[in-house]
């Protein structure tokens, strides 16, 4: 066997891998979880915030309408299962395709909503910075936009 056939071999078997990794179904029975009564896991490759969630001084169905569409505006991100204030999206991997999904319940609590997220990946060991980043990122732009609308009550400090 030469060399350039070793190669090929080598190639098809990783794309034979990445096709199983990228196109295996998702159950949404596994995936579609509630970030209060998830058990926290040790693995690095899980991000969940429960009590420790931003509270943000909108009812809850004004809030899951914002995060709608701040999740619908993320390259590679789509709905996955739920709806109203408990939804998954999923987003795929710029390079490889390869799932993490971020799981949103929101509690009302008073006049506003507390936000728990639980976001983890399928297949990687650990969380990838950009993934964090992106839920981080959700999270700041929907405290933004409420911020600066005219009309919404000042949220205390410790609340965001």
């Amino acid at each position: 066997m030469s060399l350039a056939d070793l190669l090929i071999l080598v190639l098809v078997a990783l794309g034979v891998v990445w096709a199983f990794l990228r196109y295996t179904p998702s159950d949404s029975q596994d995936w579609h979880v509630d970030p209060l009564s998830v058990r926290k896991s040790r693995r690095p490759n899980h991000l969940l915030l429960r009590e420790d969630g931003p509270y943000l001084p909108l009812p809850p169905h004004q809030v899951a309408a914002r995060l709608e569409a701040v999740a619908l505006h993320t390259p590679r991100t789509s709905a996955f299962a739920g709806e109203g204030f408990q939804r998954t999206w999923i987003t795929r991997s710029a390079v490889l395709g390869l799932p993490t999904f971020t799981s949103f319940r929101l509690i009302p609590e008073g006049s506003g909503t507390r936000v728990a997220v639980y976001a983890r990946s399928r297949y990687l060991s650990y969380l990838p910075a950009s993934e964090r980043a992106r839920v981080e990122g959700w999270l700041a732009t929907l405290k933004s936009s409420i911020l600066t609308e005219p009309g919404v009550p000042p949220t205390p400090p410790h609340a965001l």
